[in-house]
C-alpha cells in the first residue's frame, strides 16, 4: 500500500495510491491518518469506494508530515559517512530534531537565504504506526507503518557555527520527504535499501541500509527510552558517503541545480535548488504553485 499527502484546493488530504489515481481516504495528512487505529482498512475502503479522486497526473505531492510531530533525524549513520566527516563511530546514535516547517514535497522547490554551504544528504524515513515507550527491538520493529525517501538538505555554514547543527538542518521548506509511504508489509523483516543521491543528473551518492550502524528498529527503540513516539512520528535515518562536504574539495549545491533523491522500491523525489541572490523573480517567489515543480 502506498499513501500520499496531497496538495487538493488550498488544504492537504492523505490519499491511498492505486494504479489509475489517488483514492482521497482522509482531510489532513499521513500522519494524521496513521492516528486512526483501523487506518489500513479506511485507505483499502477508500482505494475501492472513495468518491474524491485524483489521477496521478493531477497529484500535488505535499511532505507526508504537515503538522506538529515528532521529527528525530540520526546523524553520522553510515559507515563511510562517518569516515569521510572524520569521526570515529558511535556509541550511541547522534540525534537532532526537525519542525514540521523544515519540510517540502517531492517535487518542490527549495530555496535557500542566507547560506553559501548547501549540502544534500539522502536518507530512508521511517514513519511510526504505534504507540512506542521504552520498546525493544522487536516491538519497535511491528511498529514501523512505512518508508519513503527525504534528503536533509543541510546548511553547512551554519550547522558549523556552534557544536549544536539545529540552524543547519531547520531552514524552512528545505527537507523533501515523500512522495508516497510505502507500508511496511510490502517488504520483508528488516529490509535493505538502496540509498541514491543524483546532483543534475551525477550520482553522488549510493549507499544501502545494511551499513547503517543504528538500524530503523534499533533507532525507533533507543527513541523511545527517552521520548515516546507517536503514530505519525518520523524518524530519518542518516545519509551515506558522498555529501558534499566531505568532497575533497568540498563541494556545494550551486543556484539552479536539480537534486534528485532515489530509493528503488519506495520512491523519488525531484528538488530545484534556488539560492541567495538569484535575478529571476519568478525564481524567488515562495508561493505554492512557483515551487512546485513539473513531474519529471
Amino acid at each position: 500500500m502506498k499513501l500520499a499527502t496531497l496538495h487538493i484546493r488550498g488544504k492537504t488530504v492523505a490519499c491511498v495510491q492505486t494504479e489509475s489515481d489517488f483514492a482521497v481516504v482522509r482531510d489532513g495528512d499521513v500522519s494524521s491518518l496513521m492516528e486512526q487505529p483501523e487506518w489500513r482498512s479506511q485507505a483499502a475502503k477508500a482505494a475501492e469506494s472513495s468518491s474524491r479522486r485524483l489521477t496521478h497526473a493531477e497529484a500535488v505531492f505535499a511532505p507526508l508530515v504537515t503538522t506538529d510531530r515528532k521529527i528525530i533525524c540520526c546523524g553520522l549513520n553510515y559507515a563511510d559517512h562517518i569516515s569521510e566527516m572524520g569521526r570515529e563511530l558511535p556509541e550511541h546514535p547522534t540525534l537532532f530534531a526537525k519542525f514540521a516547517d523544515t519540510l517540502c514535497g517531492a517535487n518542490d522547490r527549495i530555496e535557500v537565504r542566507a547560506s553559501e554551504k548547501v549540502d544534500w544528504e539522502a536518507e530512508l524515513a521511517v514513519m511510526v504506526g504505534s504507540h512506542l515507550h521504552e520498546a525493544d527491538e522487536a516491538e519497535a520493529s511491528a511498529a514501523i507503518a512505512g518508508y519513503a525517501v527525504a534528503n536533509d538538505v543541510s546548511m553547512r555554514d551554519w550547522q558549523n557555527r556552534t557544536t549544536q547543527w539545529l540552524q543547519g538542518k531547520a531552514f524552512d521548506a528545505t527537507t523533501p520527504v515523500g512522495p508516497v509511504l510505502v507500508t511496511a508489509d510490502e517488504f520483508g523483516e528488516e529490509p535493505i535499501f538502496d540509498v541514491y543521491c543524483y546532483v543534475n543528473d551525477e550520482q553522488v551518492q549510493h549507499g544501502d541500509t545494511s551499513r547503517l550502524v543504528f538500524p530503523p528498529a534499533k533507532l525507533l527503540a533507543y527513541v523511545s527510552t527517552f521520548t515516546q513516539l507517536r503514530p505519525g512520528d518520523l524518524i530519518l535515518t542518516g545519509t551515506p558517503g558522498g555529501v558534499g562536504a566531505g568532497a575533497k574539495p568540498p563541494r556545494f549545491l550551486a543556484d539552479g541545480d536539480f537534486l534528485r533523491t532515489e530509493i528503488p522500491g519506495v520512491g523519488s523525489l525531484r528538488n530545484q535548488v534556488r539560492v541567495e541572490g538569484m535575478t529571476s523573480e519568478e525564481s524567488c517567489a515562495p508561493d505554492l504553485e512557483r515551487r512546485q515543480l513539473t513531474h519529471p
